[in-house]
């Protein structure tokens, strides 16, 4: 009926798993999960960083370290929800990554690799286990209640980007496993979306081998930049839906960012 208000998970609290929690967008994910009342566990390498998290977040949150590329990392994870919080998670976001500068004719392939083993690999091993979950789950539950599969892409994973070519290939193939996901398991009640940011200011420059040059330039040209906290923003919008609206294809750029 138009109108009708519709509960967004019929009064049961949300349970999420969030990749690379340990910094970034995915920090800043974790943090507005659970002020909005959701129980979370965060994966990421900095152990430290996750008890720091777990210590300030209280009963909210628990951590998994570990290389969200490793099978036994990812069952870790479910395991935990299951254990800590009572049942399986609603809430999956693949947001685990790292970033690689450089064009096509300069990469290098050792890192190349590592970087495909995370963003492609990993991301494809925790899409498969979260779908096999969720599309279980949603059996006999949708539309009362919401399942959601959410991955981190990125801009260049949508337009050829100079500085950053071998990266973006990454998310370019990212894009395409969400988009297959989406068609696969969307008509069994599981929504599967992808939020494609654009330059977010954060560690990830660094790690990518951006030089100060370069990050100024893209502070000149397009700033103010994104933070973390803007694209949690647009994950927790997606998220928050009634369970039939689904918000599946989300770009979030600078306002002053015309390309990528």
């Amino acid at each position: 009926m138009e109108g009708e208000v519709v509960t967004i998970s019929g009064g049961e609290e949300r349970i999420a798993i969030v990749t690379g929690a340990t910094s970034g967008i995915g920090e800043a994910t974790v943090r507005l999960f659970a002020a909005s009342g959701f129980r979370v566990v965060g994966c990421g390498r900095n152990a430290g960083k996750l008890s720091e998290l777990e210590d300030e977040l209280g009963e909210s949150f628990a951590g998994v370290a570990g290389d969200a590329s490793q099978e036994a990392v990812i069952e870790s994870l479910f395991t935990t929800a299951t254990e800590r919080f009572g049942r399986e998670p609603d809430i999956v976001v693949a947001n685990a990554g790292r970033g690689l500068g450089g064009s096509v004719k300069d990469a290098d392939l050792g890192e190349f690799r590592e970087v495909l083993d995370i963003n492609v690999c990993g991301a494809l091993l925790l899409l498969q286990k979260a779908a096999r979950r969720m599309v279980a789950m949603q059996k006999g539950r949708f539309p009362g209640k919401a399942a959601d599969i959410v991955v981190v892409g990125s801009t260049v994973g949508r337009q050829i980007s100079p500085f950053s070519a071998v990266y973006g290939a990454t998310k370019f193939a990212v894009h395409s496993l969400a988009e297959g996901l989406r068609r696969e398991i969307g008509p069994k009640g599981v929504r599967v979306s992808l939020v494609a940011p654009g330059i977010v200011v954060s560690g990830f420059q660094e790690v990518a081998g951006y030089t100060d040059d370069l990050v100024n330039t893209f502070h000149d040209r397009f700033g103010p930049l994104l933070y973390g906290e803007d694209v949690a923003r647009a994950i927790h919008g997606i998220v928050s839906q009634p369970p039939h609206v689904h918000f599946s294809d989300v770009v979030v750029r600078p306002t002053r960012q015309d390309y990528p």
